[in-house]
């Protein structure tokens, strides 16, 4: 792989998500995303969602909790809107302004595949509660990691003392409507949309990234 060099024209700052079904990956493609804009001198920020600051990690306590298995659905979607509200009053926000990337664990896209596909909630709804809790912000790029659920389920099984989230706990039929409603909202906005084979062995996941995505950014 080349060194990733010096950014072209296209290097301003750039606001990109990270999307997916539990298990598929995003962490690792974050890391490699991060060092790479490091190595071209490029400041960058790194955001989770549900969390990213100190409201949003109590929200997002709440919501992983295994032990909140009573939350209904309407509260679930109000809790991340309202984490994710904050994190971009003091964090993506201002990192955007000052000139920085902001690489995103999850945003709306979530919402859309895991209350809308997953829960059944109206999509029309959800995206009025979207535009209100972000001010209309939409990443620029959002990068889809996807992978069978049977794949995510055993990547997430294999994780050293790691243990399911409330959310990691749903049955495969709820992940497989999430997986679905993420492929068709790349479908819609394939212009925003990069879908990625997260089924592939990692570095060949992070090789793809790197010429579909990181060769566009620095005009080589």
């Amino acid at each position: 792989m080349n060194d990733p060099g010096r950014l072209g024209p296209s290097g301003r700052a750039k606001f990109v998500s990270f999307e997916g079904i539990d298990g598929c990956g995003k962490s690792t493609l974050m890391e490699r995303l991060a060092d790479w804009l490091r190595g071209a001198s490029i400041a960058c920020v790194r955001v989770r969602e549900p969390g990213g600051t100190a409201i949003g990690e109590k929200v997002r306590r709440i919501l992983l909790d295994p032990a909140s298995s009573e939350m209904v659905g309407r509260a679930e979607v109000l809790l991340y809107s309202a984490s994710r509200a904050q994190l971009i009053e003091e964090v993506i926000g201002p990192a955007l302004e000052k000139g920085a990337w902001v690489l995103a664990d999850r945003f709306i896209d979530a919402t859309f595949a895991y209350q809308g596909f997953g829960r059944g909630f109206d999509l029309e709804h959800l995206q009025m509660i979207q535009h209100w809790a972000t001010g209309g912000l939409v990443p620029d790029k959002t990068i889809l990691l996807d992978c069978g659920v049977d794949l995510a389920t055993s990547r997430l099984c294999a994780r050293d003392g790691s243990t399911r989230d409330r959310i990691e706990r749903e049955d495969r039929e709820f992940h497989s409507r999430v997986r679905e409603g993420y492929l068709a909202l790349a479908r819609k906005d394939p212009a925003r949309f990069l879908v990625l084979d997260a089924s592939m062995d990692l570095e060949a996941v992070v090789e793809d990234f790197y010429n579909r995505f990181w060769l566009a950014q620095t005009g080589k």
